[in-house]
C-alpha cells in the first residue's frame, strides 16, 4: 500500500483508511482484532472510528487492539458531535461537549493523544469560534495532533478555515466528506475548497452502503436479503432502495461493471480506484463487517484505471448540473473569445 500526505502537512497515512463502524456492531471484537491485524499486514496506518460508533463501541474494540501494538506506528482518527447520552449537553460541538468528547476517546482508546480528531458535522447552535477555539486549545494542550472536519457544506468549510486563519488558531488539515460514484455532488464546492486550501480528502460510503459491491443488477425487483440496503429503509440508512431505483443507478452499474470485467477486478474495487483516482482524493474509508470484505476491498490499491475507463465511469456517473454549477462549462464555451 502506497502513503500520501494528508493535505499540506507532513503526515503521511496510506491510500485506504480503515473505517471501524461495524466494530462492535455487525464484528465480533475477536473478528475486528483479525481485521485490524489483515490490514496493518498490507501497510495500512491510518484507522477512522468515532464516539458515536456503537455508543463507545467502536473506540474500545481499537483501543484494546492498539494495546498491543506499538501505538505512534498508527494515525488513528475520531470524532465528535453526536448523542453520547440523554443530558442535554450530551451532544453537539460546544466547548463543555467536546472537552468532555475528547476525554472519554482518550480514555477508550487507551491512549494519551489522538492523531486526527475531527468534528463530525455543522452544529448550527454552537458559535464557531467556540468550537475552534476548543479544538486548537486541544492541539496546543497535546491531546490532539490535527484536526478535520465532516458533512460540512462549502461554505461552511470555508468560513471555518478563514476564521481559524484570522485568529491564528489550529486550521483544519482535512475533510471527511461521502463521495462516490452515485455522489459527485461533492465536487460542486467541496473539493475546490479543499484544492485550494490545502485539505486532504477522505471520503466515506466508497460503496454507497453496497449499491457499488457488484450485488445489484437491473432484473432485481427488490434488494437481497440480508444486505445493508434491504434495511436501510428501517434503519434510517439514507441508501434506500426507492431513492436509487432508477435509471441513473442501472445505467451506472451496467458501466462499472464493463469496465471492472475489462480491468480484471470486482466492481467494488473498481469503484474504489475510481477515487483513488479522483483529484484531492487522499485516502478512501473502507468498512468491513467481515473478512472476506476486507480482502476484496484491499484488492482496489495497488493498480490503477486506465484514462478510457475513468473516462467512462465519469462520464456514466455525471450528475445533471444547474447554475451556477455550470459555470465552468459556460466559461469553457467562451474561452478565447474575451
Amino acid at each position: 500500500m502506497e502513503y500520501r500526505y494528508l493535505g499540506k502537512t507532513g503526515l503521511r497515512v496510506s491510500e485506504l483508511c480503515l473505517g471501524t463502524m461495524t466494530l462492535g456492531r455487525e464484528t465480533s471484537e475477536k473478528d475486528s482484532f483479525s481485521i485490524l491485524d489483515r490490514y496493518v499486514e498490507e501497510g495500512g496506518n491510518f484507522i477512522d472510528t468515532a464516539d458515536v460508533y456503537s455508543r463507545g463501541g467502536s473506540e474500545e474494540i481499537v483501543g484494546k487492539w492498539l494495546k498491543n501494538q506499538n501505538r505512534d506506528d498508527y494515525v488513528v482518527a475520531t470524532k465528535v458531535r453526536f448523542p453520547m447520552g440523554e443530558g442535554p449537553n450530551d451532544i453537539g460541538l460546544s466547548r463543555k461537549h467536546i472537552i468532555s468528547g475528547v476525554k472519554e476517546s482518550l480514555r477508550r482508546l487507551g491512549t494519551d493523544y489522538i492523531d486526527l480528531y475531527q468534528v463530525h458535522a455543522w452544529d448550527p447552535r454552537t458559535p464557531l469560534e467556540e468550537t475552534l477555539s476548543t479544538l486548537n486549545d486541544l492541539v496546543r494542550e497535546g491531546l490532539v495532533r490535527y484536526i478535520g472536519a465532516s458533512n460540512f457544506k462549502g461554505w461552511q468549510l470555508q468560513k471555518a478555515i478563514d476564521l481559524s486563519k484570522q485568529k491564528g488558531w489550529e486550521q483544519f488539515v482535512c475533510l471527511q466528506p461521502q463521495y462516490n460514484l452515485l455522489c459527485r455532488a461533492t465536487e460542486y464546492e467541496l473539493i475546490d475548497v479543499c484544492e485550494n486550501e490545502g485539505l486532504g480528502v477522505i471520503p466515506w460510503s466508497p460503496l454507497r452502503g453496497g449499491w457499488l459491491s457488484g450485488k445489484f443488477t437491473r432484473d432485481m425487483v427488490k434488494p437481497p436479503e440480508n444486505s445493508r440496503i434491504s434495511v436501510a429503509e428501517e434503519k434510517g440508512y439514507s441508501e434506500t432502495w426507492d431513492k436509487y431505483n432508477n435509471n441513473f443507478t442501472w445505467n451506472l452499474l451496467d458501466t462499472l461493471y464493463s469496465v471492472a470485467e475489462e480491468a480484471g477486478k470486482t466492481p467494488a474495487q473498481t469503484a474504489i480506484n475510481w477515487l483513488l483516482n479522483s483529484r484531492g482524493v487522499t485516502a478512501p474509508i473502507i468498512g468491513a463487517r467481515t473478512m472476506e470484505q476486507l480482502e476484496a476491498n484491499l484488492g482496489s490499491a495497488g493498480w490503477s484505471l486506465t484514462k478510457d475507463q475513468l473516462d467512462r465511469l465519469n462520464k456514466a456517473s455525471e450528475l445533471f448540473v444547474s447554475y451556477p454549477y455550470d459555470i465552468d462549462a459556460i466559461n469553457q464555451r467562451t474561452k478565447g473569445r474575451e
